[in-house]
């Protein structure tokens, strides 16, 4: 039997849709980037780099003038605004505050991230005399924990595993790396890995679900492991994709 949607198509038409190319990425280019934790070294390295790209940044911390110094410091048009100005006036916040002030941080600006795309980069870790080993939150993950503390908020995961070293680094024009992202929302996922694409030599790559985000979180301990024993600054490449 002949169903009523496909008596209605044309006799040539495909019998379902194309599928997307997951390259096909939107242009992000106009969105203004938030920094939460925008003084420490990881906040700071992806400020850098995303307006070096040309994209506007804000950089945030909890004090303005701390905020403004590092703005200054970096160049680039980068402004620098306490916290809640940060996130009010972004439309794209990226999370790198320390582990420990992570909760706290997201709990005082639930009401300046509602409707926000937050990008939680933020890694559990701890350390002892052997070294780095990843820490599970009782959410799953960092990145869970903040899709929790921000209902209203539309939350992904990304920017893990890239070192601040080269981030910072004026002399470096490319940062050859990928960029996992994990996200419950396509559509969402897809905008951070057009602003990843933005910053030379780097790809934002599809990872799976926000319920995925431990592991990626907990390869950072791995990585510092890695660069320890061989004095780089080892990033990831994602092979056959």
């Amino acid at each position: 039997m002949t169903s009523i949607n496909s008596a209605l198509l044309p006799a040539d038409a495909p019998a379902t849709a194309p599928a997307k190319d997951p390259w096909d990425l939107p242009d992000v280019s106009g969105l203004i980037m938030g920094v939460l934790g925008g003084t420490g070294p990881q906040g700071k390295g992806l400020a850098y780099r995303l307006a070096r790209a040309g994209q506007k940044v804000i950089i945030g911390s909890r004090a303005a003038e701390r905020a403004e110094a590092a703005a200054e410091e970096l160049g680039h048009g980068i402004e620098g605004a306490e916290n809640a100005e940060c996130a009010r006036r972004s439309d794209i916040v990226i999370v790198a505050v320390p582990w420990e002030g992570h909760d706290t941080t997201l709990k005082s600006l639930r009401y300046e991230l509602t409707g926000k795309l937050v990008v939680d980069c933020v890694n559990p870790l701890g350390f002892d005399k052997q070294g780095a080993f990843a820490l599970k939150p009782t959410e799953g993950s960092a990145a869970e924990q903040a899709a929790a503390l921000l209902p209203d908020s539309r939350v992904t995961a990304a920017f893990h595993h890239l070192s601040a070293v080269l981030l910072q680094d004026p002399e470096i024009d490319e940062i050859n790396t990928d960029v996992m992202v994990l996200g419950d929302v396509r559509a969402d996922v897809e905008i951070v890995q057009a602003l990843a694409g933005r910053i030379p030599g780097m790809r934002g790559i599809f990872a799976g679900r926000l319920r995925n985000a431990h592991q990626v979180e907990a390869l950072v301990a791995n990585l510092i492991s890695v660069n320890r024993r061989y004095k780089a600054h080892a990033g990831l490449r994602v092979s056959d994709v």
